[in-house]
């Protein structure tokens, strides 16, 4: 994973320097792909904030601040380096975490867990039950095997997709909940959290910044997962921009949250070409090809977390099954983008999203 950038000296947030650097006019105030409030969002709008930033997880954080004392700078540090050992537990990239010694050995013998990172796990696996498979973090061989093929200039054959789907299922992994222990049904299987990881860290941030007092922040990790909490300037909530998903220079709907997470899932900007055929990188557990049938999800939900891992699940499951899901699930909210027919305007269906809290701004599908 990438190197974090460098961040400010606590000794520069005591004394007031990075907070006089990281305040930003109104407009710029929540820059940044998700974040994005300008003069032309009728309603909300973004102020003068404070940001602070690093790197994780291969992406870029922000921690987003109301003006206010310093004490709630030297937290918003902290938390960022809550984030950073967060990502040392979950990688897969590097040899040393604690996931990778899991996915080592579980094959030989039951290897204990953290405990916060078991109870993540259960719930990947009822997340897993829920969806019937559409999200499934031990795809790690599928991701593995069709990066492989795009480095080679070409897609996997059947019978690789085949024996590799075999070594994947959820439903196989064994969690014994008194020893707090994991065990996989063979070599070959693996936990792979990329598709949720940065849902849990940010969650992780959010209860940090809660617990140590600070009730106003919003913090996003990747451009496409963060938590929103309390008020920004007393307009109800953190207004945050959507991307249009074919046009992704341009905004087409803020929404404005309060104590929620959001995550945003599409193979606009992650794919490849091979024959004159697009693939996307967000990958169908139970058939091993790329999932197809929409542009892009954004999904509202309690956490960070549950936000990540429906975003990737409704993509897969397609239109009908998301909105099935939802209507049985009044708390979790979702925008969910089909392809619009050549020349015509995006036609998004929202779901359980009050329309207060929701404004569009440019639903256009042409340049």
């Amino acid at each position: 994973m990438d190197q974090p950038s460098p961040t400010p000296s606590r000794r520069e947030f005591l004394t007031g320097r990075a907070m006089r650097q990281q305040v930003e006019a109104a407009g710029d105030a929540l820059a940044d792909a998700v974040v994005e409030a300008g003069e032309h969002v009728p309603e909300p709008v973004g102020y003068d904030t404070i940001r602070l930033e690093t790197r994780a997880m291969a992406c870029p954080w922000s921690v987003i601040l109301n003006p206010g004392p310093p004490k709630q700078v030297m937290v918003a540090s902290d938390t960022l380096d809550l984030v950073h050992d967060l990502e040392d537990q979950m990688t897969v990239y590097r040899d040393t975490s604690e996931l990778s010694r899991i996915n080592a050995v579980a094959h030989e013998s039951p290897q204990g867990v953290e405990a916060r990172l078991f109870h993540l796990l259960l719930r990947c696996r009822a997340w897993c039950e829920e969806t019937a498979g559409a999200f499934d973090p031990t795809s790690g061989p599928l991701i593995g095997l069709w990066r492989r093929c795009r480095d080679e200039g070409r897609i996997p054959t059947g019978d690789e997709i085949l024996e590799t789907r075999a070594r994947i299922g959820m439903e196989r992994v064994t969690f014994d909940t008194k020893t707090l222990t994991v065990s996989f049904p063979s070599t070959g299987f693996q936990l792979d959290l990329g598709a949720i990881g940065k849902g849990y860290a940010i969650d992780r941030a959010a209860e940090h910044m809660k617990h140590e007092g600070v009730q106003n922040f919003l913090v996003h990790g990747g451009h496409s997962s963060l938590f929103a909490a309390g008020d920004h300037y007393g307009q109800g909530g953190w207004p945050v921009g959507i991307k249009n998903p074919l046009l992704t220079e341009r905004r087409y709907a803020t929404l404005l949250l309060d104590d929620c997470g959001l995550s945003t899932s599409g193979s606009n900007i992650q794919y490849f070409r091979y024959e004159g055929r697009r693939y996307g990188h967000i990958l169908d557990p139970r058939t091993g090809w790329p999932a197809e049938g929409l542009l892009s999800v954004t999904v509202l939900a309690p956490t960070a977390a549950e936000a990540d891992a429906l975003s990737t699940a409704f993509y897969v499951m397609g239109l009908e099954k998301a909105e099935k899901y939802c209507h049985n699930r009044p708390e979790i909210g979702a925008i969910l983008v089909p392809p619009p027919p050549s020349g015509t305007t995006l036609t998004p269906v929202v779901l359980n999203i009050p329309e207060e809290r929701l404004f569009f701004v440019d639903r256009s599908g042409d340049p």
